[in-house]
């Protein structure tokens, strides 16, 4: 039988050189080639400043109950009921807002009292906002009304209810990641207005402005659509 002689150590009993492809190499190189994730600040800023458009022009309309300015032919803004535009531009706004602070990754780990408190008031924000919309799309019903639209804001301002209500009903049974995921698809559908502006003002300026009550319709879903793909993506990567 041939034996194999033992490998000679160094002299002065140095530790031998590790091969290149040993494991402790393997897993640094494989640390040394992840992925950096954006600062947490980044998603956060990036949604309230995605919002600034929408909620402005909210706020527009609401200062234009007051008769100190007219709106109607800027904003081509139809006659809503009061209550219904105030509730929708002040649930919205600090859903919104709030909201976007949830997505902050260290303020949630660092400071889980608030995100649960601030969680207790932005709930309510986004059903009194959802609650609105729906409100104000069944308003605007007459004769001259984009009807796709109206029901496609409704069935929006439901689904938003919904998934609002499954995620806070995931929280009080600590089902954790079934709470993001609902509550990831609630903050994609009330984001809608900040796309919509995007979406509709891309392809209404490519269009000369000219859009059908249609195709604006199709262009307001696939703003929200845009917003869930995004959410389910966000959902799945984790």
């Amino acid at each position: 039988m041939t034996t194999t002689a033992a490998p000679t150590p160094p002299p002065g009993g140095a530790t031998p050189l590790r091969p290149t492809g040993s494991p402790r190499t393997g897993r640094s190189g494989r640390a040394g080639r992840r992925r950096r994730r954006a600062p947490a600040w980044v998603v956060p800023t990036s949604l309230i400043a995605f919002s600034f458009i929408p909620i402005a022009v909210g706020s527009v309309r609401m200062v234009s109950l007051t008769g100190a300015v007219d709106v109607s032919d800027t904003l081509g803004a139809a006659p809503a009921p009061v209550p219904a535009l105030v509730a929708h531009v002040v649930g919205i706004t600090i859903y919104v807002v709030l909201g976007a602070l949830q997505f902050h990754r260290g303020l949630r780990a660092r400071r889980p009292r608030w995100h649960r408190w601030s969680g207790r008031v932005t709930a309510p924000a986004g059903i009194v906002a959802a609650v609105s919309g729906v409100w104000l799309a069944l308003a605007a019903v007459g004769p001259h009304a984009n009807s796709v639209l109206v029901v496609t804001r409704v069935l929006v301002g439901a689904g938003m209810v919904v998934a609002l209500v499954l995620g806070v009903r995931a929280a009080v049974g600590r089902d954790f990641r079934h709470h993001r995921a609902w509550m990831v698809r609630a903050y994609a559908l009330g984001q809608g207005a900040g796309t919509q502006v995007v979406v509709v003002g891309v392809v209404g300026s490519a269009m000369g402005g000219a859009l059908t009550p249609l195709v604006e319709a199709v262009l307001f879903a696939a703003a929200w659509g845009i917003n869930l793909a995004i959410g389910e993506w966000s959902i799945r990567r984790g």
